[in-house]
């Protein structure tokens, strides 16, 4: 399991400019007035050398009793509940407050690893910005500064020092590719991961090496093995798993990180939903293979299907690699065809791509479309070769690659998806550009 890092503090100390700073993104609003965060977010963490989730709260008032600020305090409450290390932010310009006092106090019954960050250190003797803090019991205060990234890739290395690297479950060839069931409440996960684990044939047992519930879950279908990666909490009921309907957004984004094939389950009786979005997009993001489920399909009448046929295009466009499958879960009509897809999208995302044949359909690409002018001057695109699986990962070698549209690298996407059948898979294009030597010289 990746280690999930949250942000807590009061309003306005840095959470946010913290928060994107680790993820190298502007997913957090960030201005100078408190209380702009109120939900958390979630990212994936890209400062230091390990893979890890970073969590951003909202200012934390931990004896709010009702209003915003008590909705607020519940946010950070559940995110608290849900870390592996906390981040205790606070201000070493404005000092020490009664309201980082309360925090604290709650950090500290919460049974989680506190490490107490001073930030906006920056152009402060680092004693004397740290030196009001030790009061609040946390050890030796660390300042940092977050909008200028002075001492930030330290705080990581120390704050993940403890967590053990992780086995991979899908390292082993003989486990099967492992695949994520995702997806919102109710839309009929349970009912799949027991479809899939709870028939006569299936093989279940747990998986040791987590404190946390048990996600992992060998299970064998159809003569082939597979790794479940559950999102819903499972429990052991008799030699059967039962899934317990319980949403985490952490827990969903642990799972797709984990995953080689991710399942996003929709409800077909339902409308396409922001968050149904937003799920997918993170899965696109973590370069992950998926297939897509809409649960329930037997429950909808002909007009009904086609409104969500119109919604899934319109909210759901982004998701043209992937294969979508009607099925009902209770019934296990179509889950056959769903894990066939499972098998295509892992093998897809698992391929070994040669160099000449990767070179061979870049260049027929250029001859049928070459990459626009920049300046005076028009990219040059040489040879490409594979650099990484899970998802593929394409390095293309030339000269100003960097001046490439967006629009002309999602045409060579295209090209080497379709040329190689990578149904069911994101792609990554990687550029590398060689430089003139004598660029700089007069």
């Amino acid at each position: 399991m990746k280690p999930t890092i949250v942000l807590v503090g009061r309003p306005n100390v840095g959470k946010s400019t913290l928060f994107n700073r680790l993820t190298r993104t502007r997913d957090a609003l960030v201005a100078d007035q408190p209380g702009l965060t109120r939900d958390r977010h979630y990212g994936i963490g890209r400062v230091g050398d390990r893979d890890y989730l970073v969590v951003d709260t909202a200012g934390f008032d931990p004896v709010a009793k009702d209003g915003i600020m008590h909705e607020m305090a519940r946010q950070a409450e559940q995110a608290i509940a849900e870390a592996d290390v906390l981040l205790f932010l606070v201000d070493g310009r404005a000092g020490r407050t009664p309201h980082d006092e309360q925090i604290a106090a709650r950090l500290r019954r919460s049974g989680r690893p506190v490490h107490l960050v001073v930030n906006k250190a920056e152009g402060l003797e680092r004693s004397l910005a740290s030196a009001d803090f030790h009061a609040l019991g946390f050890g030796a205060p660390l300042p940092v500064s977050a909008a200028h990234g002075d001492g930030i890739k330290q705080l990581i290395d120390l704050v993940l020092a403890p967590f053990p690297l992780d086995d991979d479950p899908q390292s082993s060839e003989d486990s099967g590719p492992a695949v994520a069931i995702v997806g919102r409440p109710n839309v009929g996960k349970s009912t799949l991961v027991n479809t899939l684990i709870g028939e006569e044939r299936v093989i279940a047992f747990d998986l040791p090496g987590t404190t946390r519930d048990a996600i992992a879950i060998p299970f064998e279908r159809g003569g082939k093995n597979y790794t479940l990666i559950d999102t819903a909490g499972l429990r052991r009921r008799g030699r059967v798993f039962e899934a317990v309907e319980k949403f985490s957004v952490i827990k969903t984004l642990q799972a797709i990180q984990e995953a080689n094939v991710a399942v996003l389950v929709l409800d077909a009786s339902q409308d396409i939903s922001d968050q149904d979005a937003h799920i997918a997009g993170f899965v696109l993001e973590a370069g992950r293979a998926l297939v897509v489920a809409i649960n329930k399909w037997d429950a909808v009448d002909d007009y009904q299907r086609d409104q969500l046929k119109q919604e899934i295009t319109r909210k759901l466009g982004f998701l043209s690699f992937a294969r979508f499958h009607q099925i009902s879960a209770l019934r296990s009509d179509g889950v056959g065809g769903l894990l066939k897809s499972v098998d295509a999208a892992y093998a897809a995302a698992m391929s070994n791509l040669s160099t000449p044949q990767l070179t061979r359909i870049m260049q027929a690409a250029i001859a049928k479309q070459a990459p626009p002018r920049h300046g005076t001057s028009r990219p040059k695109l040489r040879y490409a070769h594979q650099g990484g699986m899970n998802p593929p990962i394409i390095v293309i070698h030339g000269n100003s690659l960097e001046n490439l549209p967006t629009s002309y690298v999602r045409y060579l996407e295209r090209a080497f998806m379709e040329a190689f059948k990578l149904q069911g898979t994101p792609l990554r294009i990687q550029f590398r550009t060689a430089h003139n030597p004598y660029a700089t010289k007069a």
